[in-house]
């Protein structure tokens, strides 16, 4: 049976800890619930996008133009969505079905997942500068509410995560759907031969991710109020750490979906972190690399100890 918590996590958790009781310490008044919603305050749209980019990397994909996808479903909700809710939920449904189409070709055609979603980053973008050619638009009402809400105990940020963590773990760890998709990703011939269309089972990957990165699209909308073709770039990079991070592998469909929503809250707290160093932004972008790189490197060696008992 699949466990809620594994070794897996053991990692990931650990970098959380650490990074959060680093903070408390540079900033003792972050200790509170305006400080920790301070902190974790982009931490819903990354985690959303990260489960997007596990959801593809599970079966054994890349998707490189994450951050472009997200950047147009953002443009679409800012500048479409507020003046007409039809269209706008017409167009971002249009994008899910895009991409699960965009999945489909590349079983069909046995394409490179990672040349194909490369090049679709830049009809992503160019769809999204059509849009919304200059930053600008707003947000619907009931999305701001919904975002910039305060449930009672535990920011908004950290409640959604949470639940995030769980449908996206219900879904890809606990349902016959998601097993189906797990096993493309470790074994496709063996799920070929058992009569699965491997076709619809990646098509079908690629819309679930589809669906998770329009929805973060949305939310980085609800919390910025505005859209812009660029706001979310650098969630390509951000979301393929985070699902490293939390324990995630590139091959066999190795993926932790709580993992990777702990890998999220880490990426989004090293930013706060190195602000609270008064590190500058040019240098943040390395430093957060650097840190990835010594979990990966703690996680080598744990495995390594492993394979020694």
């Amino acid at each position: 049976m699949t466990r809620l918590i594994n070794p897996r996590l053991a990692l990931p958790v650990l970098s959380l800890v650490v990074l959060i009781v680093a903070v408390f310490w540079l900033q003792p008044r972050a200790m509170s619930y305006v400080g920790i919603n301070l902190l974790f305050n982009l931490a819903v749209p990354i985690a959303l996008a990260t489960i997007a980019q596990m959801i593809i990397i599970m079966v054994n994909d890349i998707d490189l133009s994450m951050g472009a996808f997200v950047s147009l479903a953002a443009c679409i909700t800012a500048a479409i969505l507020p003046v007409n809710p039809a269209l706008g939920v017409l167009l971002l449904a249009g994008c899910v079905l895009a991409y699960a189409a965009l999945g489909a070709l590349i079983e069909i055609r046995q394409l490179p997942a990672i040349v194909v979603t490369l090049g679709m980053s830049f009809v992503w973008g160019g769809a999204a500068v059509l849009i919304l050619p200059s930053p600008g638009g707003t947000a619907p009402g009931w999305l701001v509410w919904l975002m910039k809400s305060k449930p009672p105990l535990f920011p908004m940020a950290i409640v959604a995560s949470v639940l995030i963590a769980t449908v996206a773990h219900l879904l890809i760890m606990r349902s016959s759907f998601g097993v189906r998709l797990r096993a493309l990703g470790g074994n496709a011939r063996a799920v070929s031969r058992s009569g699965r269309s491997t076709v619809a089972l990646r098509a079908s990957a690629y819309g679930l991710a589809g669906i998770f990165a329009v929805l973060s699209g949305m939310a980085l909308v609800g919390l910025t109020t505005s859209g812009d073709a660029n706001i979310a770039l650098r969630y390509t990079l951000l979301s393929i750490a985070g699902v490293i991070l939390g324990g995630g592998e590139f091959t066999g469909g190795r993926i932790s979906p709580v993992g990777a929503v702990i890998g999220a809250l880490t990426l989004t707290l090293a930013g706060s972190f190195l602000s609270f160093l008064r590190l500058s932004p040019d240098w943040q972008i390395g430093a957060q690399g650097a840190i990835l790189i010594l979990v990966l490197a703690a996680r080598l060696l744990v495995r390594q100890a492993e394979k020694r008992a």
